[in-house]
């Protein structure tokens, strides 16, 4: 709270910059330098400029580099600084409120590289008010604080949001997907950035990996949301990969977006899992034609390309002598493909769950336009908000988890033997779930994201039996 009763200081105390998620600093107090200075590393500008930014670390306990804190805040100025060793310097000025003795106001601070010093700030006399008292003699006027408000059990509540720089890899900016990501992320004050992931190329090896965009190397990103499309799906996911070996936290990992696009794995994966999906039969040799359709059963069935997306290259076949002609051109474009069983129950239904973070967020059940047994929406489609059941919600998001997919959408079918998993789509849509059922997904992905780039807490040592 603010107090304008007298605050006196010695010139050592201890200090809270809760703006920054750093609920405890010790800071020398030096009322013979004008300045203020966070010492803090790894500072970069980021933002628009119109509105600049500066992201930078911290490691707030002196000789402890296993706790690190990132902090981002606006560019309020630049100026030359010129330190105690007479040494001058361009710095990045923030401005941030300050905690102490129960009292807060908002300081200037400037920003500076200078990890070997025994204090991690410096508080200079412009940011004193007229009501505080500075005692040179004294140390520790104000109460105590401690280290341990950054183990695990406290730090969440005393990390508050901050300014990310995010990344959307999309080659279609103005889809409605990556548009409402954009638009969601900025108006919570993060910087968002479209990459056209065909025009990364990537610096490989084992000391400095990076990644570099129309000739210049990206900034680090505190998160990454992978929008790959299906034609480029390789060669995403190695860029992909070079991101989760900088260290970024990727929504969806380079691993479970190929195991989905490919049919054949993806499948694989389920029944590894033991998740339900209608039966399913793969066969390289043109001899296993009969073999293979016996395996899935009676007619009608599906013939899927491995790589299909948005219903392209699924076919249903109502008679076994129909199938094995759908067998038999795939086979002629050598193209890889499988066969499935056709749930008829469904009736060109299916319901789409979008999983966030281990928990099915939104539901939509999607109905075919017409005479299509298919119900995607960029097939004329239809979509209404719906309910589903436990056993369904269950399935869901034990089919995302089996891929590690931070956002999925599970599609499903309700046979008579119960739900039954149609597809994993690490790439799902926005638009047709946020307009069936009113939700704002880009806002719960993104909460998704503040909450997993949080700085990982002090592990506290362990007590030492007598």
């Amino acid at each position: 709270m603010n107090d304008d009763s007298i605050l006196k200081l010695g010139w050592e105390e201890w200090l809270s910059l809760p703006d920054l998620s750093l609920p405890t600093i010790k800071a020398k107090i030096d009322t013979g330098a004008k300045t203020s200075a966070l010492h803090a590393f790894d500072i970069e500008p980021f933002g628009s400029a119109s509105r600049p930014k500066v992201r930078f670390a911290i490691h707030p306990i002196p000789g402890n580099e296993s706790l690190t804190i990132p902090c981002s805040a606006p560019i309020i100025d630049r100026r030359d600084v010129i330190s105690s060793n007479g040494e001058s310097e361009m710095r990045y000025v923030i401005e941030t409120m300050l905690s102490v003795g129960g009292q807060s106001w908002p300081i200037e601070v400037t920003l500076t590289n200078r990890g070997s010093m025994a204090y991690r700030m410096l508080l200079g006399r412009q940011a004193l008010r007229e009501n505080t008292v500075v005692a040179p003699s004294e140390r520790f006027c104000q109460p105590d604080l401690s280290y341990d408000v950054y183990t695990a059990s406290k730090l969440r509540t005393a990390t508050k949001a901050r300014a990310l720089r995010i990344a959307v890899l999309s080659r279609e900016p103005g889809s409605y997907s990556t548009a409402k990501l954009v638009s969601e992320g900025e108006a919570r004050g993060h910087v968002v950035e479209v990459i056209d992931t065909t025009r990364c190329y990537m610096a490989i090896n084992a000391k400095a990996p990076e990644v570099y965009y129309d000739g210049k190397r990206l900034p680090r990103f505190d998160a990454v949301i992978p929008r790959i499309g299906a034609s480029i799906t390789t060669y995403g996911c190695s860029v992909l990969r070079q991101f989760e070996t900088l260290g970024t936290y990727c929504v969806n990992g380079s691993a479970g977006i190929a195991a989905s696009r490919d049919k054949l794995h993806a499948h694989q994966v389920l029944a590894r899992h033991r998740i339900g999906m209608p039966m399913t039969a793969f066969a390289a040799s043109p001899k296993d034609t009969k073999n293979l359709m016996d395996l899935v059963g009676t007619a009608p069935m599906i013939v899927k390309l491995l790589e299909s997306t948005q219903g392209k290259g699924v076919v249903l076949a109502e008679t076994k002598k129909a199938a094995e002609s759908v067998i038999d051109a795939f086979r002629g474009l050598k193209a890889s493909f499988l066969v499935q069983d056709f749930v008829k129950e469904s009736a060109g239904e299916d319901i789409r769950c979008l999983v966030i973070g281990g928990k099915v967020v939104a539901s939509m059940k999607r109905s075919s336009g017409g005479d299509d047994f298919r119900s995607n929406l960029h097939r004329g489609g239809t979509a209404v908000v719906t309910r589903i059941s436990k056993t369904e919600r269950d399935m869901a998001t034990r089919a995302a988890k089996a891929f590690k997919l931070g956002a999925a959408g599970v599609d499903l079918l309700r046979s008579s033997e119960g739900p039954k998993i149609l597809e994993v789509n690490s790439s799902p849509g926005l638009e047709g779930i946020e307009k069936a059922t009113g939700k704002n997904i880009a806002g719960l992905l993104m909460d998704q994201i503040e909450m997993r780039v949080r700085p990982a807490p002090l592990k506290k040592a362990p007590k030492k039996t007598p």
